[in-house]
Formats: structure tokens, C-alpha cells, sequence
């Protein structure tokens, strides 16, 4: 729904005070999958340009929003590569990149990290939070682990399934350095245990 793909059946979803579906047709939102899902028999720039080929936008003018998604992500280098000489955290980083190359307000993110190894996933998580910062974007990450949701997050919605709703709405102080120390602080632990206790709690 907030991708606009599905009608809620009460309310509105506003961007920017817009029906999302415009927002969309605008580039406003992009979107991470829990997959890559890149082109195998494409380089990596042509992956990322792939969102602006589709909009019509000339090469010559997308070539630069290129290199700066890459440069963002840490692949500046990679652009000639293909998507199999690339380990799965660099793939990850390929498709985040094609997220941010039509320069989205918006990003939404579905479990990207949850096939990879616990230290590329955490470095991914500390990667996408040295982005958000740097390009004040909104991003909607949905997320399985729960300590995820508490080193990402400023606000963290709980919910539960069949119905879906949401069951707790949960705010984290923007403030909090979000580094290593922070995993292990008392504060982290108090926020994950009180998210297990409310999973726990939706879900008996």
C-alpha cells in the first residue's frame, strides 16, 4: 500500500501530501527486495541505470547519477563488473544503489539483509544508517530480527499477522550513536527485550 501497488480498504497514504501512486509516477519512492534481483547479463551500471532507462532518461544525463549511486554505496570501482563477480553483500549494495539513483524522498526496503552472513549484514546496517544521514531520506525498512529494528531505527511499528496490524509503535531516540558500543549498551538490550516481550505477546 505504501508502494501504491495495493488500495487500502480505509484511508488515504499521502507523500508529500500526494496519492503515493503519484508520488511513484514522480520517482519520489524506490524500492530495496529481499533479493538483488539484478540482471546477470548486465554490468553493474547498467543495473543501477536501469530505473532512469525506464523513465526515458538520455545515458549521457544518467551517467552521473550513476557514478554518485555507486560512489554512495562504496562501488565506485565496479561499475564494468557483473553481478556474479560480486560477493552477495556487494550485490545487496548494487541494488540499494539503483534505489537511490533516481533520488527517491522515500525508500522502502523489504528484508534486504536477511540472506547474509551476520558481519555483512551489520555492516550493511551501519552503511545504510551513514546514508540515511547523509541524504535525509525516509526509509520504511521491514525487518524480521529484532535487534535490526533496534540499531536501525527512529520509530519501530511491531506487528502481527492474520489480521495484520500494528500492535506497538515504539520511538528511538534519533540522538543515539549507533556504533558497536551501542549493541551491547544497556539501553539496546532494554529495547530488544521489550520488543521480544511485545512479539511475544501479538503473537499468543
Amino acid at each position: 500500500m505504501v508502494a501504491g501497488l495495493l488500495e487500502p480498504s480505509d484511508g488515504r497514504i499521502l507523500l508529500s501530501r500526494k496519492p503515493v501512486q503519484d508520488a511513484n509516477a514522480e520517482h519520489q519512492l524506490s524500492f530495496v527486495f529481499q533479493e538483488a534481483t539484478l540482471m546477470p547479463w548486465s554490468t553493474v551500471e547498467a543495473n543501477v541505470r536501469l530505473p532512469l532507462d525506464l523513465a526515458g532518461v538520455p545515458k549521457a544525463e544518467a551517467a552521473p547519477r550513476v557514478a554518485q549511486a555507486l560512489e554512495m554505496v562504496g562501488l565506485g570501482a565496479f561499475g564494468q563488473h557483473r553481478p556474479r563477480e560480486l560477493s552477495g553483500g556487494m550485490q545487496m549494495r548494487v541494488s540499494i544503489a539503483r534505489g537511490l539513483v533516481t533520488q527517491p524522498k522515500l525508500l522502502l526496503m523489504d528484508e534486504p539483509f536477511g540472506a547474509l552472513d551476520e558481519f555483512t549484514r551489520n555492516k550493511l546496517d551501519t552503511d545504510l544508517l551513514n546514508l540515511w544521514r547523509r541524504q535525509g531520506l525516509t526509509v520504511v525498512f521491514v525487518t524480521h530480527s529484532i535487534s535490526e529494528a533496534v540499531f536501525l531505527s527512529t520509530r519501530v511499528i511491531v506487528m502481527a499477522a492474520r489480521p495484520g496490524r500494528v500492535v506497538e509503535d515504539i520511538a528511538i531516540d534519533a540522538s543515539i550513536a549507533r556504533d558497536d558500543d551501542y549493541r551491547t549498551s544497556p539501553r539496546f538490550n532494554e529495547l530488544v527485550r521489550h520488543l521480544q516481550h511485545s512479539l511475544s505477546e501479538a503473537h499468543a
